[in-house]
């Protein structure tokens, strides 16, 4: 299907990503998140990723028992409040259907949802890009499900100490060590 003709999966309540405040958009503010699912064989286990767009700080989402909305829901929250106020502003996701309950995401984190144009996977380039990262961990063909949470903790550990070129060669980990110093 092309991407023009795709209607949104939720039109009810969503805000599209042009609607997103500008300080999301320039990574100046810390604390706005990219967010997605990697697939794993069959199309029947997730692992949920969430990538800091200043920081490029990664946490990953267990998700064991499947990818429904208010499995996707529930982890998410989860993996949201762990994480000081000032990280929580806003996440941007695709249109895909495991978040058709991001009013009750929003309202249980404080953090609004808004969602990318269809088709349009680079308006979340942070997110893609560790998915691409992850795959060397967890290939395409693998039962995703199989994964402890100290597993995917683990690998978040690895690409958080990772340098990289868009950070000055600083890891993830480092840059976001430096930014709560600074604001405690």
């Amino acid at each position: 299907m092309y991407a023009y003709r795709r209607q949104p999966r939720m039109a009810q309540d969503m805000v599209m990503i042009s609607e997103r405040p500008s300080e999301a958009t320039d990574r100046a503010i810390p604390g706005h998140w990219e967010g997605d699912l990697i697939i794993g064989k069959a199309h029947k286990s997730a692992i949920g990723t969430l990538v800091e767009r200043t920081t490029r700080f990664v946490v990953l989402v267990h998700l064991p028992d499947g990818r429904q909305p208010a499995q996707v829901r529930d982890a998410l929250v989860q993996a949201v409040s762990t994480l000081p106020a000032q990280l929580r502003r806003s996440l941007t996701w695709d249109q895909g259907s495991e978040m058709a309950l991001h009013k009750q995401f929003s309202t249980a984190t404080d953090m609004p949802v808004s969602f990318c144009d269809p088709g349009s996977p680079w308006q979340r380039g942070s997110s893609e890009n560790t998915n691409g990262l992850l795959r060397q961990y967890f290939p395409k063909s693998t039962d995703l499900a199989r994964y402890t949470r100290e597993e995917l903790d683990t690998v978040a550990a690895e690409l958080n100490s990772r340098p990289r070129k868009t950070l000055g060669w600083e890891t993830p980990a480092e840059r976001l060590a430096k930014l709560l110093a600074t604001v405690s």
